[in-house]
């Protein structure tokens, strides 16, 4: 019975993680699938070898083994907060399939992951600070000039600015800028962030 109550728990853990949390703030619906079978995969896999001669350790290795492939064999591109959530479901999952002696400190860690991502990956938090790759339509080699034009561009204060690709002959400079704003994104900022090649991160 208190196996059923953790598996229950899991379940609930990882239903609000993604449909309380991640769903509602990236919308990205292929992860979701993802995202509940991990969690409900190593649960399943955790729980099988806990009860059998084959040693704990060595199947959850293997799982953790299997995730790791699969975020790095990825196809698409995936955000560091993505992958985080990665994590947070494999770890809800394990912690699932814990001994029953340990039923209230697992559901106390599942709690936890939740409070952290929950605070981790707010919206309010450091969120004037952004990151974005822009192309610009001139060759800057001086990098005061470059960091002033960028601030002039974007409307706020460039904290690392990194040259991808400077060509002298079409003129063009590919940059990795972050940054920091205030207030709302002006319309300079904006318009910057539909003109990225790379998609804006926040």
């Amino acid at each position: 019975m208190s196996q059923l109550i953790l598996f229950a728990i899991d379940v609930g853990a990882v239903a609000l993680l993604v449909f309380g949390l991640y769903f509602p703030r990236h919308r990205r619906r292929d992860l979701v699938v993802a995202y509940l079978g991990v969690n409900v995969g190593v649960l399943a896999v955790a729980s099988a070898l806990s009860a059998s001669n084959v040693g704990a350790g060595l199947g959850l290795g293997l799982a953790l083994f299997g995730v790791l492939s699969i975020i790095r064999l990825r196809s698409t591109e995936l955000d560091q907060h993505e992958v985080a959530y990665y994590f947070s479901a494999l770890a809800l999952g394990i912690l699932g399939a814990l001994s029953t002696t340990q039923l209230w400190l697992s559901a106390g860690l599942m709690g936890l992951i939740l409070v952290v991502m929950f605070l981790g990956d707010h919206p309010r938090l450091l969120r004037h600070y952004r990151h974005q790759i822009l192309v610009l339509d001139s060759a800057v080699t001086d990098h005061l000039a470059l960091v002033a034009q960028l601030e002039q561009l974007l409307g706020g204060r460039v904290h690392v600015v990194t040259v991808q690709r400077l060509d002298l002959v079409n003129e063009t400079t590919v940059v990795d800028v972050r940054y920091s704003v205030k207030g709302r994104p002006s319309s300079a900022t904006a318009a910057a962030g539909t003109a990225a090649p790379a998609g804006a991160h926040r």
